[in-house]
C-alpha cells in the first residue's frame, strides 16, 4: 500500500500543484495532510483574480476535485487537520470539502482505514505567536520562557475561559486512550513528540529574561502518549527546521515509528510509506 504525507506547505502553490502531479502520476491510496496548510491571511498571491478571498473554496476544493476527476478508477482517500498558523474559522469550509467527499476532517476524530484506525489531534503546545486557535497547555499550566499563554493571544473563534485554562493536550490524549488498543493505529498529529530528532528548533543559545531556551519545542503529552500506548505510526509536522538541525525526519519511539514532513527550504517534502511497513518510508523534496 502506497500512502503519502505532507504538511506545512503554508499556502504555497508550486507545492500543492507538485503534490498534485504526484498524486496523478502515482494514484496513492491514501494522502495525509498534517497541518499548517493555509496561508496567512493577508497574503494573496495565490489568487488568480482580486476577489478571491478564501483559499479553501476558492483554490484547494477546486484543485482536489480536479484531481480526482482525472481517474475515476481509484481515488486517493485523503486525511487532514488544521495546524497552528490555520484559523480555526476555516473549520467550517473544511467540513464542507469533507461534505463534497474531497476529505476527511480528523481533528479529534477517529476513522477506519483498510484494517487500522486513523486518529487526527492538532493540538501543540503554547508558542510565541500570537494565534491561539490551535496552542493548549501540554501537561500543566506550565509555559515555557517567551511563550504566550493559551489564556492570551488572539482567537478566530471564541473558547470557553475555564476550556481555555484547564484543558491540556495529556487529558485529551488520555481520553483517546481509554479502553482502546492503539498498538496498530495511526495518529496525525501537527506536533512532534518532546525531545526527539523531530523537535528540534534553531534556538541555540537564545535565552529570555536570562533563562535559556529549550530547543526541544515538541509535546511532552505527545511523547509520553506514544512511550505508553506504542501506536504503529505517528505523523507530525510544525518544526520545520527540525530535519535540517538533526539531518533526520524518522525517529523511533520503542515500536513506534515517527515521521516528521514539515520541511524549511523552498521545495514540497514528500513522504512516501506503507501502513504495514512504516520503517521503509522514504522522502522526497520535490522542487516548485
Amino acid at each position: 500500500m502506497l500512502c503519502f504525507f505532507v504538511s506545512d506547505l503554508h499556502g504555497r502553490i508550486g507545492r500543492y500543484l507538485a503534490l498534485l502531479e504526484r498524486i496523478e502520476s502515482e494514484i496513492p491510496d491514501a494522502l495525509f495532510l498534517g497541518g499548517d496548510l493555509l496561508p496567512m491571511d493577508l497574503d494573496l498571491s495565490w489568487a488568480s483574480e482580486t476577489e478571491h478571498r478564501d483559499f479553501i473554496s476558492d483554490f484547494l476544493i477546486p484543485a482536489f476535485s480536479k484531481s480526482e476527476q482525472s481517474d475515476d478508477a481509484k481515488i486517493p482517500r485523503s486525511f487532514l487537520i488544521l495546524g497552528n498558523d490555520d484559523p480555526r474559522y476555516h473549520e467550517e469550509t473544511v467540513l464542507q470539502g469533507q461534505k463534497l467527499g474531497i476529505w476527511e476532517y480528523l481533528h479529534g476524530r477517529s476513522v477506519e482505514f483498510e484494517s487500522r484506525t486513523v486518529h487526527g489531534y492538532s493540538h501543540i503546545p503554547p508558542t510565541p505567536f500570537q494565534l491561539k486557535d490551535w496552542e493548549r497547555y501540554d501537561v500543566s499550566r506550565f509555559v515555557d520562557p517567551g511563550c504566550i499563554s493559551p489564556e492570551e493571544g488572539r482567537r478566530s473563534v471564541e473558547v470557553d475561559t475555564l476550556k481555555q485554562r484547564y484543558s491540556t493536550i495529556e487529558k485529551d490524549l488520555a481520553k483517546v486512550a481509554q479502553g482502546r488498543d492503539l498498538r496498530g493505529d495511526i495518529f496525525l498529529f501537527h506536533s512532534p513528540p518532546y525531545q526527539s530528532l523531530l523537535d528540534r528548533a534553531a534556538l541555540d543559545g537564545q535565552s529570555v529574561d536570562h533563562v535559556p531556551l529549550d530547543v526541544h519545542v515538541g509535546s511532552i503529552a505527545i511523547r509520553r502518549f506514544i512511550e505508553e500506548q506504542q501506536p504503529a505510526l505517528t505523523l507530525h509536522g510544525h518544526v520545520h527546521e527540525s530535519t535540517r538541525l538533526t539531518g533526520k525526519w524518522m525517529d523511533r519511539i520503542g515500536d513506534t515509528v515517527c515521521l516528521q514532513a514539515a520541511h524549511d527550504g523552498p521545495e514540497l517534502s514528500l513522504i512516501r510509506f506503507d501502513p504495514d511497513e512504516p520503517a521503509n518510508a522514504t522522502r522526497e523534496l520535490i522542487p516548485v
